[in-house]
């Protein structure tokens, strides 16, 4: 069982290029499935049916999981079925019979366009180091929609100004190029010109954005920045991600092309981006609740 878990751990993270965070997300599910199995009497991997992986789930149900918590469970246990068949290690690829609890998807939380340009300006006209970079961070987050991870990851050879394009390695090392608005490059510009030398220093690489100490800066310091942001100005309780989310309200409620955003965002499937489009229909239900005489 270990074995199996040692190889799997292994191919998503050399085969599949998945994220640290992903592998340690499947890992732990698997861990916990073959748990459940040598508890039911199996001894190798070989041994666990549809009826083992039902009731894992239906146990985890009882100890009161969440239905999305479900779901991921269960994909974790259908990508392991699946290597496990192709290893050898599974006679047949078990998991393919194990139906998928839908996960109920709350809207994600978005920012109007006032309220997102009140952000951009929260940092004000300060011209100490830290504040232009975190003005570069802001602008980037709210230009590109890009993840926390990926504008983090930015080095200063992946910006082309000229072009107003950031080069992004997204999720499974798939790379793409976003553009980026006028309010960001100044905002880059600033950093670049007034910032980022001052900040900077032998741990810092080809970084473009940088922490206090001169590392490149962390996901971790990006989200405690842009919600401190937020709260200053007396906004709703944001983070990277709901920038992310609120770039591609915004870009949808300006007419753009929903298969465009999908490929801005780096989504691998266009049902990741149809979620915005309920948000934008969401508001437009609430305009026309408000103002329509026959609502």
């Amino acid at each position: 069982m270990r074995d199996a878990v040692d190889e799997f751990a292994r191919h998503l993270a050399a085969v599949e290029s998945r994220s640290v965070h992903t592998v340690r997300a499947y890992v732990g599910d698997v861990v916990s499935l073959l748990d459940h199995a040598a508890l039911m009497g199996c001894g190798t991997p070989g041994e666990v049916d549809i009826a083992v992986l039902r009731s894992w789930l239906a146990k985890l149900r009882t100890l009161g999981a969440a239905r999305a918590s479900l779901a991921r469970r269960a994909a974790s246990a259908r990508t392991f079925s699946s290597w496990a068949h192709r290893a050898g290690l599974l006679a047949t690829d078990v998991g393919a019979q194990l139906a998928n609890p839908k996960a109920h998807r709350e809207l994600p939380a978005v920012l109007r366009a006032d309220q997102a340009k009140t952000l951009m300006t929260a940092p004000g006209d300060d011209a100490e180091p830290t504040v232009l970079r975190d003005r570069a961070l802001l602008e980037l987050l709210y230009a590109t929609g890009i993840r926390v991870s990926e504008v983090c990851g930015l080095d200063i050879a992946d910006v082309d100004r000229g072009r107003r394009v950031v080069r992004v390695l997204g999720k499974g090392n798939k790379e793409r190029s976003v553009p980026y608005g006028v309010p960001a490059e100044k905002a880059l510009d600033a950093w670049l010109r007034r910032g980022r030398g001052a900040l900077a220093g032998p741990k810092s690489g080809d970084a473009l954005l940088l922490g206090a100490r001169g590392g490149r800066l962390q996901a971790t310091v990006a989200r405690r920045i842009v919600g401190a942001y937020a709260q200053a100005a007396g906004l709703p309780r944001t983070s990277p991600h709901g920038l992310r989310h609120s770039a591609a309200t915004h870009l949808l409620e300006g007419g753009a092309d929903l298969r465009a955003v999908q490929e801005l965002l780096g989504h691998s499937s266009l049902s990741s981006t149809q979620i915005y489009t309920h948000v934008t229909v969401e508001r437009l239900r609430a305009a026309y609740r408000q103002a329509h005489p026959r609502a």
